[in-house]
């Protein structure tokens, strides 16, 4: 299937990624739209037990990442999410928490060291974004009517929903 998108795309593709939490479950869903000129090439979502809004939006784009390493792995892409919170810990804050060693530290010694939230997601993207310096990750405005993220809001909310119905889950 690489070979084929590769023969076919154009120089940079976008990709919608989102992240959809319900707190009453524990549970929430991802998903993520892949857009070639306006065409869509490709499109996933998926749901899980988790912990926060946070984890289902960073769980989004590691997923957009790793198809597109595996996929499309020498385009050029830009990966657009409405969470500030990727965007900031994509282009700032992983640079820093790997430089700590995955862990939160503060000038107050009472606090150094603390965890990071989702530590082993954020460890596999900075890992795929250090091999695949082609990836950005950009910030969108959600529900304001942009295709892919409102395609790619709809689609982890679905996830989400099915999750859902299954009721609550402790795995």
């Amino acid at each position: 299937m690489a070979t084929l998108l590769n023969d076919s795309m154009t120089e940079s593709l976008n990709v919608y990624a989102d992240g959809s939490f319900d707190a009453a479950s524990h549970s929430g869903g991802w998903a993520f739209v892949v857009i070639d000129a306006d065409r869509q090439i490709h499109a996933v979502a998926g749901a899980a037990a988790g912990s926060s809004n946070n984890t289902f939006e960073v769980m989004s784009v590691v997923e957009a990442v790793s198809w597109l390493a595996s996929e499309a792995p020498t385009a050029a892409a830009l990966i657009w999410t409405d969470s500030a919170h990727v965007v900031e810990g994509c282009s700032r804050w992983r640079h820093i928490w790997r430089g700590n060693g995955w862990k939160r530290v503060r000038a107050n010694s009472h606090e150094r060291r603390r965890p990071i939230p989702d530590a082993e997601l954020w460890q596999e993207l900075d890992g795929i974004l250090e091999r695949s310096p082609q990836i950005r990750i950009q910030l969108c405005k959600g529900h304001s009517g942009i295709a892919g993220n409102e395609l790619a809001d709809a689609a982890a909310r679905t996830a989400s929903f099915a999750t859902r119905s299954l009721g609550p889950r402790w795995d």
